[in-house]
């Protein structure tokens, strides 16, 4: 059954983290004064800057405490989650604590009257192809299961390593797409036509890309509307303008909540 609220806001891409204190802390603000406004909340993936694993949580005093910040805001408002790429691994275990509900990628909910598809975004990014190998082989349950079973130091390790070569991999991307040519980290056309033609919708909101933008596109005889999620970063002046907010939908449509300004 399709999940229906009169409003939402949805986020995405916070990659939180202890070391960027700021963006953790307008994290729990988020939760205890903005998020009880509406009567869902959707997180569509990548909250963590990674996740090893549920076990890992209990180690962490900063994973307890955003667990906790979850878990209040679950008795105020419905919580979903929807995996990242950086947070695939959050399990049961987590969820249950937390009192979210994990939505399957894509998913299709109901908000004012008006159907959306949500999709973390990543699987859109069908022009790197690379990427999407590795993406097959890290969702499968077999892969994830001998991962979790290595030593937690381990799978930290590797984890740091990874994401290392992400962050290289996308400035690269990012770099040499030209005149305003579309990065192959972005998502292409082809993709989001493709699930939305599944999910027989014509509305589209995803994160991942970390590229803000309400978009009116077309492909063949097939338009939809696409809202991207931004990331959050407070943490880092020197790379750019400080980055908050949500996508807020409700009786009066769909508009980007700056929460910097909040």
């Amino acid at each position: 059954m399709i999940p229906q609220y009169a409003s939402a806001l949805l986020i995405s891409d916070l990659h939180l983290t202890p070391s960027m204190p700021l963006t953790a802390q307008r994290f729990f603000d988020f939760c205890e004064k903005d998020a009880p406004k509406v009567e869902a909340v959707f997180i569509l993936g990548d909250l963590f800057e990674y996740w090893v694993g549920d076990d890992a949580a209990l180690h962490s005093p900063f994973q307890q405490e955003v667990k906790h910040a979850l878990a209040t805001l679950s008795t105020k408002v419905k919580t979903y989650y929807l995996h990242g790429n950086r947070d695939f691994l959050v399990g049961k275990h987590f969820l249950s604590k937390t009192g979210m509900t994990l939505l399957t990628d894509p998913s299709k909910i109901n908000v004012a009257g008006s159907e959306y598809v949500l999709c973390h975004g990543d699987s859109l990014c069908t022009a790197d192809i690379g990427y999407q190998v590795f993406r097959g082989w890290v969702r499968k349950p077999w892969i994830q299961k001998l991962f979790l079973r290595l030593p937690l130091n381990w799978r930290r390790s590797i984890a740091n390593q990874l994401r290392s070569n992400s962050g290289a991999q996308y400035q690269r991307a990012m770099n040499s797409a030209v005149d305003g040519a579309q990065a192959k980290t972005d998502v292409t056309l082809a993709a989001c036509a493709a699930v939305l033609r599944d999910q027989a919708g014509n509305q589209l909101i995803h994160g991942h890309t970390h590229l803000p933008k309400h978009h009116e596109e077309h492909l063949i005889d097939q338009t939809w509307q696409r809202w991207v999620l931004s990331d959050w970063d407070l943490d880092h002046p020197e790379s750019g303008r400080p980055r908050a907010s949500a996508l807020l939908i409700n009786q009066n449509g769909v508009h980007y909540a700056d929460l910097i300004k909040a």
